[in-house]
């Protein structure tokens, strides 16, 4: 037990104490056992403030302070650095947050709202006044990261990682690297197109000796923690040499029998098993689709260059750290959905796209018909009013106008409506709404209660829309070509998502400890996100994520040894029964089994474990307690609470 514990209470500038009466609550501190000084002050976290909460640890030799001010998750690491400066162990510190749980909680009852800053600072101080000196723990760590995912934000951020001297694994599930940003063409805010990005990306990856890429390769287990991952990658032969004569398999591609359509022209035209890389598309040799390949031979008999065995191979890989950038997938707009499937002059954003970069000459020719006026149908598969993707892609309303300015440099007579729901080019991409509207394209805008209707009259393909720009007037559009402007989603093989247990947002992209001051962490340790795999994003923004991503891993991995927090489960090995419901309930496989004085027990592997508390009530013999949460401190904040005049 302790008895000289400092409180001090924070009006946060008069976020708690235009609500809670400051004063009383330090009162009813000061008579609290074991409390040896209360004070208020008006910003607990100013550096003068830290200085005096200092002073006082070591003039008064406290041996337990309590901060009632806001969130811990602002400020717990600054208030255990001050108790660190002055020379008492951090975790003899507790956090009484009375701003969200009080002043903000209660601001229409100022009397109640501070009855419960008193009750929340009783039950912090009977916290502490249990607390025990906890050290941080130390492991080992390899300065060798696994990227997963070729495209720009892998490719970037091993380029990057590799340049500050960490090795790095590059790891791509697909036989060439480029993601999506290789089916573009001219893009706006690097002025290059797609193909020139991932060439120059993908010579750089080609310089560097400390990158190891893999292609048609694929995470498919892990175990270890932070600082000593051990993952398992499945590695598919892509079935041609890679000095193969481009000629004979020309010819071997020919006498392919196996044809499917074509995922990287989103089905406008099909290819064979032996496919052929796509300009921009790297390294530049063919691969065999394994899942289509029927191993008839007969590409073998034209070429020797081609191998048939395609067996997998698998490999183990020992890494520091994991970067997911595994990218997205554009919307795939359902049977129906806005004409699509039911027109054949109704597409996607993307297939345009890819229609642009398949075509010759100065016409703009689809499925055999000249277009001369084209309808850009906004927000499909994004800020759904009935549907999941509730979020807007960001990125739709730029490659939208964007891909207009291009259809006009092809055909400058061109009629463009952009049926939209509010244009969002944002930043620098103004620019290019500018140059739209200056080019005669017409803007119709619709709400979420009156979307647009495509439909047919026997002979053309009608768009039927209520203008909110001119109140509402009905309007009726015949245009050559309807384009839905689709938006990003996740990536619908989450093979990797399962593997290592990502959260996941409620946009189910994956989701990251906090957008602001952790944008690239995960909660478990050791394993970023980074790119368009966290959610929609341009070209621009995802290069800065993976350079953000960079930085924090190279962070934690430099100095070869990580500190985690000591509040982790620990096991009574007299108590424990080995029922293994510990094991099952953990999310991080932080148990293991081993002998201990002739009898099988429960262990706690530290660097897994943290400290989530799932095993502690699935235990039927209590022999696991939590550091920093122990029973007996958890017990006296409840009955602190439960037996308080307020």
């Amino acid at each position: 037990m302790k008895n000289k514990i400092g409180v001090y209470v924070c009006h946060c500038g008069g976020n708690i104490s235009d609500v809670i009466d400051v004063n009383k609550v330090r009162e009813e501190a000061e008579k609290m056992g074991g409390v040896a000084i209360a004070k208020h002050t008006i910003f607990a976290c100013a550096d003068s403030s830290q200085k005096e909460i200092a002073e006082d640890i070591k003039n008064l030799e406290l041996d337990g302070i309590v901060v009632a001010s806001c969130s811990p998750k602002l400020h717990l690491l600054t208030f255990r650095s001050v108790a660190e400066r002055a020379g008492l162990n951090p975790y003899n510190y507790v956090h009484a947050n009375i701003r969200e749980q009080s002043s903000w909680a209660h601001s229409d009852d100022k009397k109640g709202a501070t009855e419960k800053a008193i009750s929340l600072v009783r039950s912090a101080v009977e916290r502490v006044s249990h607390s025990v000196a906890m050290d941080p723990v130390s492991i080992s760590a390899q300065n060798v990261v696994a990227v997963v995912g070729a495209g720009v934000a892998g490719m970037k951020a091993a380029i990057e990682l590799a340049d500050m001297g960490s090795q790095v694994y590059l790891i791509e599930k697909s036989h060439y690297v480029g993601g999506r940003t290789s089916q573009w063409g001219k893009l706006f805010l690097p002025g290059e197109t797609g193909k020139s990005v991932v060439e120059n990306l993908y010579q750089e990856v080609k310089k560097r000796q400390n990158i190891n890429l893999f292609t048609g390769a694929e995470l498919v287990s892990k175990k270890g923690s932070v600082g000593n991952f051990e993952i398992e990658v499945k590695i598919t032969s892509r079935g041609v040499k890679k000095d193969a004569d481009a000629s004979t398999i020309e010819k071997a591609i020919e006498v392919c029998p196996e044809e499917v359509s074509d995922e990287f022209n989103f089905g406008l035209t099909n290819r064979k098993a032996l496919m052929n890389f796509h300009p921009g598309q790297f390294p530049e040799i063919a691969a065999i689709d394994a899942a289509t390949c029927t191993k008839c031979g007969k590409c073998a008999e034209v070429s020797d260059a081609i191998d048939l065995n395609l067996e997998e191979e698998r490999i183990t890989l020992q890494a520091g750290s994991l970067m997911i950038t595994t990218g997205f997938d554009p919307y795939e707009p359902e049977k129906s959905e806005f004409g699509y499937g039911d027109y054949d002059n109704v597409i996607t954003l993307p297939q345009l796209e890819r229609h642009l970069e398949l075509s010759n000459g100065k016409d703009l020719v689809i499925n055999g018909k000249k277009i001369r006026s084209m309808a850009y149908i906004y927000c499909v598969g994004s800020r759904q009013p009935n549907g999941e993707n509730k979020y807007c892609s960001r990125y739709c309303c730029t490659s939208a106008v964007h891909s207009a300015i291009k259809v006009r440099e092809k055909v400058p007579d061109m009629t463009v409506y952009h049926i939209n729901r509010g244009i969002r080019t944002y930043g620098k991409q103004e620019v290019l709404y500018e140059q739209s509207s200056k080019n005669g394209d017409i803007y119709i805008q619709f709400t979420e209660d009156t979307f647009p209707e495509v439909s047919s009259n026997g002979k053309h393909t009608v768009v039927k829309v209520n203008d909110l720009l001119t109140a509402g007037k009905e309007l009726e559009i015949e245009p050559d070509l309807v384009v839905l402007v689709t938006g990003m989603t996740p990536r619908k093989d989450d093979a990797i998502g399962d593997t290592l247990k990502l959260p996941r947002g409620r946009d189910k992209f994956y989701n990251e400890i906090h957008p602001k001051l952790r944008p690239v962490e995960t909660t478990i340790d050791g394993v970023l996100i980074a790119g368009v795999c966290q959610g929609p994003k341009n070209i621009t923004e995802t290069v800065k994520s993976s350079l953000a991503a960079s930085a924090k891993t190279y962070s934690l991995l430099k100095r070869e040894e990580i500190t985690l927090e000591p509040i982790m489960a620990k096991v009574d090995a007299e108590k424990c029964e080995v029922c293994d419901n510990c094991s099952a309930a953990c999310p991080f496989g932080a148990f293991e089994f081993v002998e201990e004085n002739g009898k099988k027990v429960a262990k706690v592997n530290e660097s897994n474990c943290k400290g989530c508390g799932m095993c502690l009530p699935v235990c039927p013999t209590d022999a696991i307690e939590l550091s920093g949460y122990t029973n007996s401190e958890i017990e006296e904040m409840i009955d602190a609470l439960t037996e308080s005049d307020y």
